[in-house]
């Protein structure tokens, strides 16, 4: 006997216009990776020797801050879902902690490329590097912003917390998504 999922099982999770946001950036994102993938394709040896200059272990436990992030995020989802807003919120805090990890990395990365004069029209790799790095960056900021505010929202109970919340892990995930195709890319592939 077939039985049929339950209604609630089939629905999208988060809202549509959070799943339109993610398809437009997730867009500019892949014509950004595309352009640095050409060109690493049309300049090899330039793309490899200022590759050498960046620390693959550094990248490394960025994705990792990132991922231990996402991975809270999905657990609180999962415990507002099995109403438990509290550990939600305790969780979402954690992930919040996480995400800071990966912003002090990053900004010491920035530091240090700057200092050694790997600034933006060093050449085409660190060009596309700073621009690359820089725009995802741009959206781990308001996603630090969104999980405080789900933190806030869980933990005061607000009602209605259910779409909006998971629009809000939604948005991690993409810039999860994007970070994993970016550390090899700009760090590890030759």
């Amino acid at each position: 006997m077939c039985t049929s999922p339950e209604p609630d099982a089939r629905r999208l999770p988060g809202d549509l216009a959070m799943w339109l946001f993610i398809l437009v950036e997730l867009s500019v994102f892949a014509l950004l990776i595309l352009a640095f993938a050409v060109t690493a394709q049309l300049k090899p040896q330039l793309f490899a020797s200022s590759r050498a200059l960046l620390d693959t272990s550094t990248g490394l436990a960025m994705t990792l801050s990132l991922l231990g992030t996402g991975l809270l995020a999905a657990l609180a989802l999962e415990q507002m879902r099995q109403l438990r807003p509290r550990r939600a919120a305790g969780l979402l805090g954690v992930a919040w902690c996480v995400a800071c990890v990966y912003v002090w990395i990053k900004l010491g990365e920035y530091r240090h490329l700057a200092s050694l004069g790997l600034g933006l029209e060093h050449d085409t790799f660190f060009t596309l590097y700073w621009l690359l790095t820089g725009f995802h960056f741009l959206h781990v900021l308001p996603g630090m912003l969104i999980l405080a505010w789900l933190a806030y929202r869980a933990w005061t109970q607000a009602p209605g917390a259910g779409t909006g919340f998971e629009s809000g892990v939604l948005y991690w995930h993409m810039v999860d998504l994007v970070w994993v195709v970016l550390f090899p890319l700009v760090y590890v592939l030759d």
